[in-house]
């Protein structure tokens, strides 16, 4: 229940803050002493003590048909000319509402006060809009637009060309000849076999004869 009344203040607060700058602050021109020729204090010191913004309202007290409130242009305020008023407030206890920023000049309607000190000048300030946030600007990055990536590039692998296999009459300088049948070594081997078979026959036949001999002298 406190935060929830806590809350309600707050609210009420801001929006009587927001109704206040909506209408304004209401300023008594000289106070108590009112609109007069000798104010306790210089109307313009009055003036340059506050700040006046749009939708301020000005309180002019005065005597109805006594007085008056003009307001007038630069020109006729320092000559304090009455006779060519932008406005004219003559019903007593006036107001007026600042409906734009920049210097307003008042003076009373009888002249001779108007040269004694009964005018006023108010400077009212500029009106200050909140700056519009606008988008944040796009970065470099996203702003630029960037060109499709290709794909990588693979190397391609170096190929030596074919190498021809060599030919079969064609075969390689360094390859083991087959060494050619050794003829000399065979008709060695055979004469020698036919000598030994000779030979035998030849001891055979003599053992035989000799043999012979002995059985013939026996």
């Amino acid at each position: 229940m406190g935060f929830e009344r806590y809350l309600a203040g707050v609210l009420i607060m801001i929006m009587l803050s927001f109704i206040t700058s909506a209408q304004g602050y209401k300023f008594y021109v000289g106070g108590r002493d009112g609109w007069v020729v000798s104010p306790s204090e210089n109307y313009n010191h009055w003036a340059e003590r506050n700040r006046f913004q749009v939708n301020d309202t000005l309180f002019f007290k005065y005597k109805k048909g006594s007085d008056s409130v003009l307001l007038v242009t630069r020109e006729d305020y320092f000559s304090c000319n009455t006779n060519n008023p932008i406005q004219s407030l003559t019903e007593g206890d006036s107001l007026f509402t600042f409906d734009r920023s920049g210097p307003f000049f008042f003076i009373t309607g009888n002249t001779d006060n108007c040269k004694k000190g009964q005018k006023l000048i108010v400077v009212v300030m500029a009106v200050r809009h909140k700056p519009q946030q606008q988008p944040p600007s796009p970065s470099p990055s996203s702003a630029v637009t960037t060109a499709p990536v290709s794909p990588p590039t693979l190397p391609i692998p170096e190929t030596n060309p074919p190498v021809e296999s060599p030919k079969s009459s064609e075969a390689p300088s360094d390859a083991v000849e087959p060494s050619p049948p050794e003829h000399g070594s065979g008709s060695f081997k055979l004469v020698c076999s036919t000598w030994l078979v000779l030979g035998f026959g030849i001891w055979v036949s003599m053992a035989l004869g000799l043999e012979n001999v002995v059985c013939f002298w026996c």
